[in-house]
């Protein structure tokens, strides 16, 4: 992966969160940060992402908060996953996240499509993570001055380091 499309990686993200991740009918704020886990498993670290290298994982969190003086009604937080990393099942948070590969359509996880066979039959197969591009969590209400948090968990695919 070259370095300018390494950067557009974590660009993309940040540009995402401040482009409508969240709907809702009161002011909100959002913000995302990207962290490089460190020794994942028991006694992991995480650290902030300013260069990440084929295989790393990286966590993305964005961060949804209410700034109006009445609750947000109708939140739906949405996440970006990009290109050239591949989502971790399981790491979502919280766990009730539906998947994309196109931003337009949501569904539950894991992600299933219907694959046309040589004889011309329909057949059902998971949609590898690594095509996965977004995680959405259903619409839900946020009080004024709280804020609501996802996250997930990717890996960095072979091919060049993440800038």
């Amino acid at each position: 992966m070259n370095l300018s499309r390494s950067r557009g990686l974590i660009l993309f993200a940040i540009l995402a969160a401040g482009a409508g991740l969240a709907t809702a009918s009161e002011p909100l704020t959002n913000t995302l940060s990207v962290h490089r886990i460190v020794g994942p498993g028991a006694t992991e670290t995480s650290e902030p992402a300013s260069v990440a290298r084929p295989g790393d994982v990286l966590e993305y969190v964005a961060e949804f908060r209410n700034t109006g003086s009445s609750t947000a009604r109708g939140l739906s937080a949405t996440l970006p996953l990009p290109v050239g990393t591949e989502f971790l099942p399981g790491s979502e948070r919280p766990a009730n996240a539906r998947g994309s590969v196109d931003g337009v359509s949501f569904d539950t996880l894991p992600l299933k499509r219907m694959v046309k066979q040589a004889d011309g039959t329909l057949h059902e197969e998971l949609v590898p993570t690594r095509e996965y591009r977004y995680l959405r969590w259903p619409a839900s209400d946020l009080a004024a001055g709280r804020a609501l948090s996802v996250s997930a968990r990717v890996t960095v695919a072979t091919g060049g380091e993440v800038h």
